[in-house]
């Protein structure tokens, strides 16, 4: 049995020496780098070694006061230690603990201990062994905002996505449509969009448009749910709607009359599920797609704001004070959305019962998220 080590407090210094004997003995303990970290697996635990500093959504370090990421490829060992054997989900070694470091000018930095390991892995190229790809480690006890400060200070925001099209949603709405897109995701080198299966399909210019802003940016169909792409249009089993988005599970699908009146260039938009009736939406398809590209937009980013369930009218105006509203209907028939925005962050909250309400914020920068923070909400998670 391996005697262990007291770990080092949270918010204390110590050297190496110190902190990879929290492991065992130098002669039995392995030491590797990669993805910007130090890990040492011993035979009484793993120490984890992260730089100081915010370097991005895809690099290893602090993530929030709760988390560590770690980006792979990792050797072997590490990948045995924290991802468990290729067919777990966890750490197979779960009783050992994780001893989580910073590297700052003075020396290493305790973050404290964790027993909290979720772990991704791909196979190697070229062979059947499983490699980690990415890790998040939960700490035990969550950092101040003053060690957080200390480890992974925030950087000044830069080129936010901006509201211009704000001012457009109840003018011009495909306007509104592409300089939303434009600001919010990067252009990407363009893709063949292969056209329709159905040589007839009357769709609509909105529709087109979303096609069109998709080939330099095909986040703008969907990262939860999904925007079929023009090859994938269907209709539905009766002949007489036009399948056009999905829900992420397949729990329902919205379609367009297969086919609208002459002239109509802003069909009404069709939610249906297997067991009822379809339902209209509020908005006709402009409105619908700029609420479908808010919600997704925010669902995808990468510093997300997520309070607990069960918000009252209150807390969501406390969450909201400092935003705009988008002058829409509600969005989505089971749960009724409103959004609200403020440079470089889009909020949706809907209906969850009397005077309750569920909300979800997602940022292209991390600093942004600072304008909910003054809220009296719990959160299950924030990136700021």
């Amino acid at each position: 049995m391996v005697d262990q080590v007291p770990a080092v407090p949270l918010g204390e210094l110590t050297d190496e020496a110190q902190a990879f004997a929290l492991v065992g003995r130098a002669e039995d303990t392995e030491r590797f780098t990669f993805g910007g970290v130090m890990v040492v697996i011993g035979p009484a635990g793993t120490v984890i070694v992260t730089e100081a500093g915010d370097r991005g959504p895809d690099r290893s370090g602090v993530w929030n006061a709760e988390e560590v990421r770690l980006f792979g490829p990792a050797p072997t060992p590490v990948t045995e230690r924290l991802a468990g054997r290729t067919w777990k989900w966890g750490a197979d070694d779960e009783e050992l603990p994780v001893h989580l470091m910073v590297r700052i000018e003075q020396g290493l930095l305790s973050l404290g201990v964790s027993r909290s390991v979720s772990a991704g892995t791909a196979r190697r190229p070229g062979c059947a062994d499983y490699e980690l790809t990415r890790c998040v480690v939960r700490l035990e006890v969550p950092l101040s905002r003053s060690l957080l400060d200390r480890v992974r200070p925030l950087r000044p925001a830069v080129n936010l996505p901006g509201l211009e099209w704000l001012r457009h949603v109840n003018g011009d709405r495909a306007l509104a449509l592409e300089q939303f897109v434009k600001g919010w995701y990067p252009a990407t080198d363009a893709a063949d969009m292969p056209s329709t299966g159905l040589p007839l399909a009357p769709i609509p210019d909105g529709l087109r448009q979303l096609y069109r802003l998709a080939v330099q940016r095909p986040a703008a169909l969907g990262v939860q749910n999904r925007i079929y792409p023009e090859s994938a249009l269907r209709t539905d089993d009766r002949g007489e709607m036009l399948v056009f988005g999905v829900e992420n599970q397949g729990g329902f699908v919205w379609s367009l009359l297969w086919m609208f009146g002459d002239g109509e260039t802003d069909p009404t938009v069709w939610f249906c599920d297997d067991n009822e009736r379809p339902i209209a939406e509020q908005e006709p398809l402009s409105g619908f797609l700029l609420q479908f590209s808010l919600f997704e937009a925010a669902m995808g980013a990468d510093y997300l704001a997520l309070p607990r369930l069960g918000l009252t009218a209150q807390q969501v105006d406390q969450l909201t004070k400092q935003l705009d509203p988008v002058p829409l209907r509600p969005f989505w028939p089971w749960a009724p959305t409103r959004f609200y925005v403020a440079p470089g962050l889009i909020m949706h909250v809907c209906e969850a019962g009397e005077n309750k309400f569920e909300a979800w914020a997602g940022a292209t920068h991390r600093s942004v998220l600072a304008l909910l923070a003054d809220a009296t909400v719990e959160w299950s998670r924030f990136d700021v």
